[in-house]
């Protein structure tokens, strides 16, 4: 005999435990994070690197609204996902990037990255790195041309990608010194004794608008993990991953190779870590799969950093990492509630 069931009680499928996190709130705590990252950007760059992430911010949305409107689909601007897109894009570009130039990107990533799969929750990359990848590959030298802080002179200098000058501090981002003292016999002794990695977390060395403030990023992170928005398990990997292979790097060759803690705080890797290999919509559901997503990105950085051509490889490791997370899915299903069904 098969009883009725109560009016009062609710039948769903699993989850039976929900929390009021609506996609909203969720962007708007990452905003909230990213927010000391913004203002160390304005501090050390001033109204130019503001304007930068005003204009990125503004473009996304425009985009997204502009993509809505010819799919014929509900306004989605409401749910932030575009501000983030726009506050991250920006925080990787070089400061001195003419405005322009940072609107092109945003409307690549929302359009090319984002809404050319579907909208938010069908993009296979993560949309800022695609649109920064756009502008990499369309615009060589403003992409690395860069600014000397105003913490370093308030006349901000522009900073030329050639120039190779060792014993000038200020005449490229750190990433830049360090792959010039692997080509130079002694020139990561002599750079360690002259670069200590502190500069690095307090704006003091050349860089994108995100790269030059990283402890701010690291505050901005650590929210997101206290607040549970994100989980530890793929900034842990990263940048532990990182860490071991500039550590192996350094213990095998230390006159050739900068410490591992000098890696950890340039470039990109406190903003991708916490802000960029998070995205939920790029990520890996499982708790293995987001381990093996963070090691690929952190082990795939330094190999760019130590052995390619480039100073830095966060960029492609993301983007690569995102095209493998379908395969790390599928071989990494999870476990349904109560056990795998046999029979």
């Amino acid at each position: 005999m098969i009883e009725s069931v109560p009016q009062d009680l609710s039948v769903a499928f699993a989850p039976h435990i929900r929390k009021a996190l609506s996609t909203r709130r969720i962007m708007l705590e990452v905003v909230l994070g990213l927010v000391p990252a913004v203002l160390v950007a304005g501090l050390c760059f001033r109204l130019h690197g503001l304007l930068l992430i005003g204009v990125s911010v503004l473009a996304c949305l425009a985009t997204e609204s502009t993509c809505n409107v010819l799919r014929r689909r509900p306004n989605s601007l409401g749910d932030l996902s575009a501000v983030v897109t726009g506050v991250i894009l920006a925080l990787s570009l070089p400061p001195a990037l003419p405005l322009w130039t940072a609107a092109m990107g945003a409307v690549f990533a929302i359009a090319i990255g984002k809404m050319v799969f579907g909208g938010l929750g069908a993009n296979i990359f993560n949309p800022a790195m695609a649109g920064r990848a756009f502008l990499t590959a369309s615009f060589g030298i403003l992409m690395t041309t860069w600014t000397v802080p105003a913490r370093i002179d308030p006349a901000l200098p522009m900073v030329a990608p050639t120039n190779n000058i060792m014993d000038i501090r200020t005449q490229a981002t750190p990433l830049a010194w360090s792959k010039t003292a692997i080509k130079d016999e002694n020139g990561a002794r002599i750079y360690n004794e002259r670069h200590p990695f502190w500069p690095n977390l307090l704006g003091e060395e050349a860089g994108s608008l995100g790269e030059t403030g990283a402890l701010a990023l690291l505050v901005g992170g650590l929210y997101l993990v206290v607040r549970r928005i994100i989980s530890i398990h793929i900034p842990l990997a990263v940048l532990v991953s990182a860490f071991v292979f500039a550590a192996v790097a350094y213990l095998v060759s230390p006159d050739k190779y900068v410490p591992p803690l000098y890696h950890l705080t340039s470039g990109a890797l406190l903003l991708g870590a916490f802000f960029i290999a998070t995205d939920p919509v790029t990520a890996p559901l499982t708790v293995r799969g987001q381990w093996i997503f963070g090691v690929l990105i952190g082990g795939f950085t330094m190999l760019v950093r130590i052995a390619g051509e480039y100073p830095e490889g966060f960029m492609y490791a993301v983007l690569l990492a995102n095209s493998v997370r379908p395969l790390i899915d599928m071989f990494l299903q999870p476990v349904p509630v109560g056990g795998v069904p046999h029979g």
